[in-house]
């Protein structure tokens, strides 16, 4: 049976717009709460990344080095590091401390879109518009898998909590889960009409939720990936990004019509947050819960609360 769609509409949100930090002049793509301190890293299309003290909006720390726009960036678990990805098709990895870039990850041919650390920090995954994703070896600094499966470009990539299993999306319009330990796909989920831009997962509950170019979200059962058990349709606009919070009754939509959605779960009731002046790039959820992040196009970094 195909899965119920749901139109989304005009709701009340128990979130409100609580802080606005002009972090960057170009748009930026990606955003990341610091595991363990009130710090959101920004990646951003002028070739920088930015760490912000949360609430106040103050910068604590820039990095530069890659030669083209950021698209992404990733915390190490223990905080200590920064890995980006980059236009320039490369992966970094960045000392947080000091700004200072320590390890340059090449291999990737074409633009690196997002990488995602292992648990244990002492791997880490990354994907790219060349069609693969890779496994680095961070004590080695060299690839240790390249993972060969998508048939576009892989626009996602993320670690299931503690767990050697990784799940990427592609521009193929397919979602896959993969044994990071053997470099062997473990599931495919097919749904999508349209290029996948994200997928992302909740620890708590087994759900995946992944979203694409036409707007429409999935949701899945990641241990029944056959079909989505529901669709919500956030269009026409693209949706950029996912995340889920803590947990996973709430998922958060980055939309191209800059509206930041977000998902009751359970019965796919959507609600709507207005702020951004341009298309969302991206979403995450604090560790509590208890507030939002959103970044995007103009800029800006607002908090939900």
């Amino acid at each position: 049976a195909a899965p119920p769609e749901v139109q989304a509409t005009e709701g009340k949100s128990s979130f409100r717009l609580s802080s606005s930090i002009r972090a960057h002049e170009l748009p930026i793509n990606n955003v990341q709460l610091h595991p363990g301190k009130p710090m959101v890293a920004s990646a951003s299309d002028d070739r920088s990344w930015r760490l912000w003290a949360l609430p106040v909006g103050q910068m604590v720390l820039t990095g530069e080095g890659h030669s083209d726009w950021l698209s992404g960036c990733s915390f190490h678990p223990d905080g200590s590091k920064l890995a980006t990805t980059s236009g320039d098709a490369t992966v970094r990895l960045w000392d947080v401390c000091g700004g200072r870039c320590v390890v340059i990850l090449s291999g990737h041919t074409q633009i690196t879109w997002g990488c995602s650390f292992h648990s244990c920090g002492h791997f880490l995954a990354s994907c790219s518009s060349d069609g693969t994703a890779r496994l680095w070896d961070l004590n080695r600094h060299r690839c240790k898998l390249t993972l060969r499966r998508h048939t576009a470009s892989v626009n996602s990539v993320s670690f299931l909590a503690s767990s050697n299993l990784l799940l990427t999306c592609s521009a193929d319009k397919t979602l896959a889960v993969w044994d990071a330990r053997l470099g062997v796909c473990t599931s495919t989920f097919k749904g999508h009409q349209s290029p996948c831009n994200h997928a992302s997962f909740s620890a708590e509950t087994h759900a995946v939720a992944s979203c694409d170019t036409g707007g429409v979200v999935h949701l899945w059962d990641l241990r029944k990936p056959a079909s989505p058990t529901a669709a919500v349709e956030a269009g026409p606009s693209s949706a950029n990004q996912v995340a889920f919070s803590q947990s996973g009754r709430l998922l958060a939509v980055a939309g191209g019509d800059s509206l930041v959605r977000l998902v009751d779960v359970a019965s796919c009731s959507v609600s709507r947050l207005m702020g951004h002046k341009r298309d969302v790039q991206s979403v995450t959820f604090d560790h509590n819960g208890d507030s939002l992040v959103s970044a995007g196009s103009d800029g800006l970094i607002l908090t939900w609360s």
